[in-house]
This record gives structure tokens, sequence and C-alpha cells, in this order.
């Protein structure tokens, strides 16, 4: 029997496998749920070629990361921290693959600065986070706000979506299975990159008990 790991709040009760529309704010969104397939959406790789989720992740078991942006200095300090247990996850048969509404243009500037292993993707048409519903889009008070900080996020993603990530984690099998979620409304909160690494570990485990002796 399949042993789901999961950190879920309640705000995933509930929630539909896709959303198609920006939710209101981060605390409606309705993230898909463990033991669906990955779902699948066109991306960009950081040289601008155009790509999809299913293609990215190959088959393989992936840790699967949305961030706000690399202007998001709580988005930064966990890909740093992510960096730290890349080898142990490559160790376990496990590739990073972190997505964000970023340009690829802004994805470049990201790598270079946080000196990250892993693969970063383009998602600046959205269309992945609205796949795995945890898309919404930033109200007019919230976005000028950010604009006198100097963060403008059609600038960003170069498209006028204002959309943005619940920053979430998502562990997915070999067979394409959700095996893994953390999804938290308040942006400040992330789980950290030792969570992830004992629930890859987990899952690595109970996989290979279910194998045929």
């Amino acid at each position: 029997m399949r042993v789901f790991v999961s950190l879920l709040l309640a705000i995933l009760i509930g929630g539909a496998a896709c959303a198609a529309d920006l939710a209101a704010s981060p605390q409606q969104v309705t993230p898909v749920l463990l033991g669906s397939a990955l779902p699948d959406a066109p991306l960009q790789a950081i040289d601008g070629g155009a790509t999809t989720l299913a293609k990215a992740v190959g088959g393989k078991p992936a840790v699967i990361v949305f961030y706000r942006g690399g202007w998001c200095p709580y988005c930064n300090l966990q890909l740093s921290e992510l960096r730290l247990i890349d080898k142990d996850l490559q160790g376990l048969g496990y590739q990073i693959i972190a997505i964000s509404p970023d340009s690829p243009e802004e994805l470049r500037k990201t790598l270079d600065k946080d000196s990250l292993t892993y693969t970063l993707l383009s998602d600046s048409s959205a269309a992945a986070i609205k796949a795995f519903g945890i898309a919404y889009r930033v109200d007019d008070a919230t976005y000028s706000k950010l604009v006198g900080f100097g963060i403008d996020l059609e600038k960003s993603s170069g498209k006028p979506h204002r959309a943005l990530p619940v920053p979430a984690v998502y562990i997915v099998d070999a067979a394409g299975t959700l095996q893994f979620s953390y999804v938290h409304p308040d942006y400040r909160v992330r789980i950290p990159a030792g969570t992830v690494l004992a629930a890859a570990k987990a899952i690595s485990a109970q996989q290979h008990k279910m194998q045929p002796k």
C-alpha cells in the first residue's frame, strides 16, 4: 500500500486537481492533490528555449520547487538551502527543478547570484502554477506596494498577468505520481531543506520495499 508523505495545510482539503483561473489570494488556492499524476505545462529553459515540465522531469524522480521570483529574499534563501542537499538528493536518484514566473533573463540572474547547481525553469505564462492550483493574482494595492520597493512583477515575468505561486514543494516519483507536497499561503514560511531530504528518503525507502523480490 502506497504511503503518501504529506504536510498539506487544511486549505488543500477538497481542493481541485487543477485550477484554470487565478485565485484572488494565497488563502484561496486549491492545490493539486497527492496521488495525482504530475500536471504538465509549457515552460522555458534558462536559455529561452521551449520545453515542458514533463520533458524536464524526464520520467525521473524529482523535487519540484515553486518560488515567487529572484526578487524575493525568502525564495533566495530557500534556493540556497536546497543547493546544500542537491548531492544527497542526487544520490537517492532525485533531481531538483525550481520554477518561477521569472523570465529566462531573470532566471540567469538568480543562477549567477546564488551559484545554484540544479535546474531553473521559467513559468512566465503562469501555466504551470495554474496547473498545480497554486496561482493567485496580486491585487492592485499589493502590486503598487511592490513597485514602490522596486519590484515590478510584470517586468520580471514579461507578462501582464501579475500571477504568483503560493510557495510550494512537490516530490514526484519515476511513475509521475505526486508523493509529497508542502504548500503554505504565508510566503515567509518555507519547508526546511532537511525535511525535504527526509521526505525523499522516506519515499525512496518505501518504494524500494514495494519492489518485487
